[in-house]
């Protein structure tokens, strides 16, 4: 897989850890910053991983910073994200077959850089389930859109693809 990682100045310092072990994952990562300690905006950062994991230029992104919090809310503002914040491995691993998640956020003040390394592994090696599952994203999709019809009009489908 193709991983976009971003980070803010607090997360700064465990992304080369992830950045890592990712790769010996065997993924390819790309790094879209920052590239130091010094202060900076997490907005800037969730926002250029959504970005480009949006546009599919990437299968999924990682973001860090303190709490994983801003960074992933940042995230979620570009449409066709679904960013979640984790600080233990089943609810990323969960997000990741019923949400269909495609960027995990996790902060660098809450969690070490091995139960990090546990929460990227199963997150990275979880898929989507779909199913029920699916009507539920779609669902999501359709109100990011305010498509109030296409949603009314998930929810009371009968299409197998969501059985």
């Amino acid at each position: 897989m193709k991983i976009a990682i971003g980070s803010d100045h607090v997360g700064y310092e465990l992304k080369p850890t992830i950045i890592e072990y990712v790769k010996k994952m065997g993924h390819e990562v790309t790094d879209f910053g920052t590239d130091s300690t010094e202060r900076t905006d997490y907005p800037i950062y969730g926002k250029k991983v959504a970005e480009e994991v949006a546009k599919g230029n990437f299968d999924r992104g990682i973001l860090i910073c303190g709490t994983g919090v801003g960074i992933t809310i940042a995230a979620n503002k570009v449409n066709g994200i679904r960013a979640v914040v984790c600080s233990e491995p089943y609810s990323a691993e969960l997000s990741r077959k019923h949400n269909n998640t495609n960027i995990l956020g996790f902060g660098s003040r809450v969690i070490g850089s091995e139960l990090a390394k546990m929460i990227v592994k199963v997150w990275l090696d979880a898929e989507f389930e779909g199913g029920r599952h699916l009507r539920r994203v779609d669902e999501i999709a359709a109100e990011e859109l305010k498509d109030n019809a296409e949603f009314e009009k998930i929810r009371f489908s009968n299409d197998e693809k969501y059985y």
